[in-house]
């Protein structure tokens, strides 16, 4: 069986042949020390800043989602589950935000990029529905907060740039 690391890899070199730009998983900084990659991190202090701006800005707009912050490598650092959300909510921001740290874009983007690549949304652990933000240093992504629940993308993506914008104040 392949690994999703494997997918993935294979998924980004895929969109690079079909003209889609990505930074993506394989950015990372040179390390002084040979044969060592030096990488960036959100912390967790950061993320629950932004997990917590992304649910209350959904909770101000009368919306019940849930939240997930994920790093650099799409391992989940935490959900928030709003009340009243969805049980589908949980998992789907998650996924979300795997998507958007894996090609380190706007998950509204990547669904454009489906037409040039369909096969991208057979990748285990992809949603490719927006509502989702990367969050990135320089250009490379270290993070994504992922958000599902309201009743449009649009919403959920904004509520998830509010997480995003949160980290920088």
């Amino acid at each position: 069986m392949i690994s999703t690391r494997t997918r993935i890899a294979a998924a980004v070199a895929g969109l690079a042949a079909v003209g889609a730009t990505t930074v993506g998983a394989v950015s990372a900084s040179a390390a002084p020390t040979p044969g060592v990659i030096q990488t960036s991190h959100l912390t967790i202090a950061s993320a629950q800043k932004a997990a917590q701006a992304a649910l209350d800005a959904a909770t101000k707009a009368g919306q019940h989602v849930s939240v997930a912050v994920v790093d650099r490598d799409g391992n989940t650092v935490l959900t928030l589950r709003g009340d009243g959300a969805g049980p589908q909510s949980y998992s789907s921001a998650q996924q979300k935000a795997f998507t958007a740290v894996s090609w380190n874009a706007k998950t509204s983007e990547l669904v454009g990029r489906l037409q040039q690549a369909p096969t991208l949304k057979d990748i285990d652990g992809t949603l490719f529905l927006a509502g989702a933000v990367p969050v990135t240093a320089g250009s490379a992504p270290i993070a994504a907060v992922g958000v599902a629940g309201a009743p449009s993308g649009a919403q959920d993506e904004a509520f998830a740039q509010a997480g995003v914008d949160a980290i920088s104040r």
